[in-house]
């Protein structure tokens, strides 16, 4: 990658105040970068609670390389503990919330939630997203969740693939630009709501009434400003209730979709037996085992948002993750490296949420996809130049 060197000036270094925040420390970038290894850059969008965490998670094990502290992204060695950033050899993770333009006690004070767009400071974030998919370093704001303000600024170079999770990474169009790849998670209403009954019930004693009404005072940000975002996602993880249980509303089994945009530049869709066709598929039961409401698969083409897309999906769960390979077998484009990478990669991360249904399954190719896109963009990059991949 880049070779990038910072030189910060003490002499102009100033708090890194809100509302007047456009540089922290000043500083100069010198790097060697070509068009050959500038940085990848994937966007991850989502309500909160929506499973942000979790798909970074599955993408950076996917991408591999040595983190610093061995297997997996971690954050940052030696710097704020309460960063959230995470840092591998092959990607770092930055967090949409260290751009908050006002810190918790503003948004009180302004009557907004972090929903509302006018929290986030999308100059600043269009600037330094530039300037890494460019090559350059950045001093980039650090929120703290425990205290609602910013801390010191941390210093983050460019990576081979730069992953941004948040609520509004598509929200705005220069940010958006930028982005090589971009997911979303749409966790539908139903599921959302029965997720929110399991925990806050369960776990923390709130009452249905005061569940129900943390969602709906929610809900019109939600709908303004975070949901809209999934039109312009290259890929789309939907979560909906399950179709094999009649009526259910325990959100416990569920039915997944992964829409995957056609004609995106180095990304082509996974399907299932035979490219473009309608196919409806229950695995056998003495290949796959599952107990009741069972597993069933679909594949079809549609047009979603005025896009053509494929769109494979699963409802029902898996009963033993070693037994995936069946499925895996019959899909195709996944983008492996070697037979059985994804049933790996599931019973790797067999304890993440939704490690067995379609969700894991999902987020898994994704991860597999963009791992494909970012060495492809790299491959062509290379060529471009006359030089050897």
């Amino acid at each position: 990658m880049a070779a990038v060197t910072v030189h910060t000036s003490t002499a102009t270094t100033t708090p890194y105040l809100l509302g007047t925040r456009r540089r922290a420390f000043a500083f100069r970038v010198s790097c060697s970068t070509t068009a050959a290894d500038r940085t990848v850059v994937i966007g991850v969008a989502a309500d909160s609670g929506c499973g942000k965490s979790t798909i970074t998670r599955r993408l950076t094990s996917v991408l591999g390389g040595r983190a610093p502290f061995g297997g997996r992204a971690e954050p940052p060695r030696g710097g704020n503990p309460d960063s959230n950033t995470l840092i591998s050899d092959a990607a770092t993770v930055i967090c949409l919330d260290d751009y908050h333009s006002l810190d918790r006690a503003g948004r009180k004070a302004k009557g907004v939630t972090a929903l509302d767009p006018s929290a986030t400071d999308f100059d600043l974030l269009y600037e330094q997203v530039k300037a890494i998919k460019e090559g350059r370093a950045v001093e980039k704001p650090v929120y703290n969740h425990v205290t609602g303000l910013l801390d010191p600024p941390e210093l983050i170079t460019a990576p081979k693939i730069l992953i941004i999770k948040g609520l509004h990474t598509m929200y705005d169009e220069r940010v958006r630009g930028l982005l090589d790849f971009s997911i979303y998670l749409d966790i539908s209403n139903e599921v959302k709501f029965a997720w929110k009954i399991q925990r806050d019930m369960a776990e923390r004693g709130h009452s249905l009434e005061s569940i129900r009404a943390s969602i709906e005072a929610r809900k019109p940000d939600f709908d303004a400003y975070i949901d809209p975002q999934k039109q312009y996602a290259d890929a789309v993880i939907e979560v909906l209730p399950t179709q094999l249980i009649p009526d259910d509303n325990e959100g416990k089994v569920l039915r997944v979709k992964l829409i995957m945009k056609e004609g995106v530049a180095h990304f082509s869709p996974v399907y299932l037996f035979d490219e473009g066709s309608t196919v409806s598929w229950i695995p056998c039961g003495r290949k796959l085992s599952c107990s009741y409401p069972g597993i069933k698969f679909d594949c079809h083409p549609e047009i979603y948002f005025g896009n053509e897309v494929t769109v494979l999906e699963m409802d029902g769960q898996f009963d033993r993750l070693d037994e995936l390979l069946y499925v895996e077998t019959h899909l195709s484009n996944l983008s492996t490296k070697f037979y059985g990478e994804v049933t790996q990669q599931m019973l790797k991360h067999a304890d993440l949420p939704g490690g067995n249904n379609g969700t894991g399954l999902f987020q898994t190719i994704v991860g597999l996809k963009t791992r494909d896109l970012y060495e492809r963009i790299v491959a062509t990059s290379y060529r471009s130049q006359g030089l050897e991949v």
